[in-house]
């Protein structure tokens, strides 16, 4: 059956793929369809915010002959994008869905967190367009996680990366893009992707193919990655053989006495000021809390003289359609009026068989004060996500990106992964390079960042070079 179960792509301008295919359950809940909903709905997402949407879908292509199942020919005729091109209308054939990658067509760099300024500045020098670019991440979010959801059944593979990027190379030559950038990648899918495609270039042979007649989307490109870190607190006591922390002082004892004062202090400091803290999840959260929460949330943009990229309309499409996975941190003043608010996301402990889930996490997202407290961002977007991480049973608490001072709290350096493909062979040299020694710089930062752990002896985790 040579070729009778290749795989092939569409390109679908709306959500209509999600009903083609029972689709597994994603690793985050910034990949759940609800999350990309809420986005979509309140204008987060689309041409007005400068993240304009294609979505790549991945399908098997089966002969009906080779199948021998008679229902795919009558059910293969009716599919089509939202172009009226069909995807499931191939004459003798049958198209399961496999995955699907999101591609954004953007002319910013707003909202990513990986940044590529310098090689726009590059580019401009040169007189070249760095405009438009494309990105698949969790727009304004910068999580590790999958970037494509796969169908139930699938299991990602250099197959599916491979047809995934001729997507992406299909859509940087239709609009001209200088180059595809998937962002906060897991290291799973940065390792199929460096596998499944190249990661050099042969310069002269490039240039000579351009020469030739060869636009640059029709010559192999490399895919190139960078390495970053981000710090991440494990609820893992390794005095007892990696058991959970029984409570957040079973915590403070695993570090060093210096450590331990200083964190004990900050949050007596919250108390000695006449503040006090409560957590409230899901159905919980009243629309009160709501509009208490995104007023604080503003007052941190407005410091800045920004205004903030999602709207109060977001925040109660997620409080409508995915409140399981929603806890709310609150200060209160002395008359009880709510003066600071963190949102957090999380998984579910249990997962979809019933047993405990290893890698659910807790995820600091966004957070606001409408005044400056002594020691208050700590407490309310630190130690009260720790004490609901272990509440809850959680392994990991993810509080969101850069930011030393998590280092010395007990949050571990970890490593993270953004794929990237320059289209103009010209440049890919020199980004290459910059890559390599980005990754080289990352790579000691990570190493000195985990030699300052505040750990005691007994309980100083592995460092692990990969991750």
């Amino acid at each position: 059956m040579t070729n009778s179960m290749s795989l092939e792509y569409a390109l679908i301008n709306d959500t209509s793929w999600q009903n083609q295919a029972d689709w597994q359950t994603p690793d985050t809940p910034f990949m759940s369809f609800a999350f990309w909903q809420a986005l979509a709905d309140t204008g987060a997402i689309g041409e007005q915010a400068g993240w304009l949407p294609i979505f790549i879908l991945v399908h098997r292509v089966a002969d009906y002959a080779d199948s021998g199942d008679s229902n795919d020919k009558e059910d293969s005729n009716d599919k089509e994008d939202s172009n009226g091109n069909a995807i499931d209308g191939i004459e003798g054939s049958a198209l399961h869905p496999v995955a699907v990658l999101p591609v954004f067509i953007k002319g910013h760099h707003r909202g990513e967190f990986v940044f590529d300024h310098a090689w726009a500045e590059a580019y401009a020098r040169y007189g070249i367009d760095y405009y438009p670019r494309l990105v698949s991440s969790v727009p304004y979010t910068p999580i590790t996680g999958q970037r494509l959801w796969l169908a139930t059944g699938e299991t990602l593979n250099e197959d599916i990366i491979k047809t995934a990027i001729a997507g992406v190379d299909d859509i940087a030559q239709q609009v001209g893009a200088s180059s595809w950038h998937g962002l906060f990648v897991t290291p799973e899918l940065a390792s199929v992707a460096t596998a499944a495609l190249p990661t050099d270039i042969d310069i002269e042979q490039t240039l000579a193919a351009q020469d030739n007649g060869l636009e640059p989307t029709e010559i192999e490109m490399p895919i190139l990655e960078r390495q970053g870190c981000q710090f991440l607190w494990q609820n893992k006591d390794l005095l007892q053989d990696s058991q959970p922390f029984a409570d957040f002082d079973a915590f403070l004892m695993t570090l060093k006495a210096k450590k331990r004062k200083t964190i004990r202090a900050e949050r007596r400091k919250v108390a000695e000021q006449n503040i006090s803290c409560q957590r409230k999840c899901g159905a919980d959260i009243t629309d009160a809390d709501w509009k208490a929460f995104y007023h604080c949330y503003v007052m941190t943009y407005a410091v800045r003289g920004q205004q903030p990229y999602l709207t109060i309309d977001f925040f109660m499409a997620l409080a409508q359609s995915m409140p399981e996975h929603l806890m709310l941190a609150q200060a209160l003043n002395d008359n009880g009026e709510i003066i600071a608010s963190s949102l957090f996301l999380y998984d579910n402990a249990d997962s979809d068989n019933g047993d405990v889930d290893e890698n659910a996490t807790l995820y600091g997202r966004y957070w606001g004060a409408l005044g400056e407290y002594d020691s208050l961002h700590f407490e309310l977007c630190y130690y009260q996500g720790i004490e609901f991480a272990i509440e809850q049973g959680l392994t990991y608490f993810d509080p969101g990106t850069q930011g030393e001072h998590k280092l010395i709290r007990g949050f571990i350096p970890t490593t993270t992964h953004s794929l990237h493909r320059i289209y103009d062979p010209r440049f890919v040299p020199a980004i290459a390079d910059f890559c390599r020694k980005d990754r080289e710089h990352m790579a000691q930062y990570r190493q000195q960042a985990f030699e300052a752990l505040p750990f005691n002896a007994d309980n100083m985790p592995e460092f692990d070079t990969n991750h």
